[in-house]
């Protein structure tokens, strides 16, 4: 969320921020409402202070036998209980209007950031690994004949409906453990706590990190009021949700592998052959809480550590940071990780990597304190993917696969797949 007084400070720096990401102007709209808040707050505390004054001036009236000032003295001290009442009462209303209103405001971009509509005008900024040339037609992973026995469409579809799949044999076995290796390196070299969050949550931890209120249609809601969470980036920010840290514990860097649920709504048409674009999935991700003279560098930490994944999987891949109209909601500067996908002939994300400055610890009220410092600051949060295992199953086996339909994978896999790397056309590894 954003700080109102910095918005009173600087209401054409705000509205030309929001301008990149095609933002009308609304300083002027959100500063008529804090005024008219401001005033009805003025205006209660001036009441107090005539009910207060009134309210001494009562027993001395009393005291001294005048019978008509202390009924018309008595008589302002309960109006003025009623004015300073409805006046509190406004002002609440009034800030709720405010708070509202700023919850579906996005983030503004740093300067940095390029300016744009779309994915297109994204900016590449760094390539790993060269694209292996096939002597054949490379297949999508659910057309190699090796692993369209492990993934399973069609019953999926008839217990949940479409984007679902059953993962079976040796292809889950495979995701599974992409998942642990992606865990290992996060926890053993890159030195990130590991957390088992919930995936049910309430409407407050959602709000923290930005998914609602604008974002509702995007999300599962249970019966209850729960929702299933889009990522563990929501649990795992909100770890810190009303605290108040100490300088000596920051940086908090966690990671998580969960099981994520979106809707995909307005994304229909779109990657609806095989597992790219699922309802549900598992993703690995990194979360860092720091102080804001750190988050610059946080990020390019994390988006390394993401790439290292794809890295000891020799998967080639690329880096682009997102434009303003390309990034999400909470994010002040994104760096996206698309890896190469044979079966397309194109890169694809697979890795988001962004730091939000204080926009998600302002809506969670998520500080710490400087040592010898008297007032507590916010910290600022980052998230980012390491990676969405789903994906990284399908990068795995695209660029792995081979001419009669096995795949070769990855040699660091070796020691979680009881010592083999190839899985053979039959769908077997060996």
């Amino acid at each position: 969320m954003h700080d109102i007084r910095a918005i009173r400070d600087n209401p054409k720096n705000f509205d030309a921020a929001l301008k990149r990401r095609g933002i009308d102007t609304i300083s002027n709209t959100i500063i008529e409402i804090d005024q008219e808040r401001r005033a009805k707050i003025t205006s209660a505390e001036a009441a107090l202070a005539e009910r207060n004054a009134a309210s001494k001036l009562v027993g001395e009236a009393k005291a001294s036998g005048n019978d008509k000032e202390f009924e018309r003295l008595r008589t302002l001290v309960s109006e003025k209980k009623v004015e300073i009442a409805s006046l509190e009462d406004s002002a609440k209303e009034i800030d709720a209007k405010l708070t509202n209103l700023l919850l579906t405001i996005p983030n503004t971009p740093y300067d940095d950031v390029p300016d744009g509509l779309d994915e297109n005008d994204n900016v590449e900024i760094h390539k790993w690994g060269t694209p292996q040339q096939y002597e054949f037609d490379a297949l999508e992973h659910y057309e190699i004949k090796s692993v369209s026995k492990g993934m399973d469409f069609e019953t999926a579809a008839k217990m949940s409906g479409s984007r679902f799949v059953i993962l079976s044999g040796a292809i889950a076995r495979i995701h599974r453990a992409l998942a642990q290796f992606m865990l290992d390196i996060h926890t053993n070299e890159n030195n990130l706590i590991e957390v088992n969050t919930p995936v049910l949550v309430r409407d407050e931890a959602m709000i923290g990190t930005g998914q609602l209120p604008k974002f509702s249609e995007d999300s599962y809601q249970t019966t209850n009021g729960w929702w299933l969470v889009p990522t563990s980036e929501v649990t795992l920010t909100n770890i810190v949700a009303g605290t108040t840290l100490q300088d000596d514990n920051l940086p908090r860097r966690f990671t998580a592998h969960s099981l994520c649920f979106r809707s995909e709504a307005g994304s229909a048409g779109r990657d609806t052959s095989g597992m790219l674009r699922q309802h549900q999935f598992e993703k690995v991700e990194m979360v860092s809480i720091v102080k804001p003279e750190d988050s610059d560098l946080e990020l390019e930490r994390m988006t390394k550590c993401a790439q290292g994944i794809l890295e000891k999987l020799n998967l080639p891949y690329r880096t682009v940071k997102l434009c303003t109209g390309d990034m999400g909601f909470s994010a002040k500067r994104t760096n996206d990780i698309e890896v190469w996908l044979p079966g397309q002939n194109a890169y694809r994300e697979i890795s988001s990597c962004s730091t939000c400055g204080d926009f998600q610890s302002r809506r969670m009220n998520a500080r710490f304190k400087r040592n010898g410092a008297k007032k507590p600051e916010f910290v600022h949060t980052l998230n980012g993917s390491g990676l969405a295992v789903g994906r990284c199953l399908i990068a795995v086996l695209e660029n792995g696969q081979q001419e009669d339909g096995s795949v070769i994978l990855p040699e660091v896999l070796k020691q979680y797949l009881g010592g083999k790397i190839k899985l053979n056309v039959k769908g077997s590894l060996e």
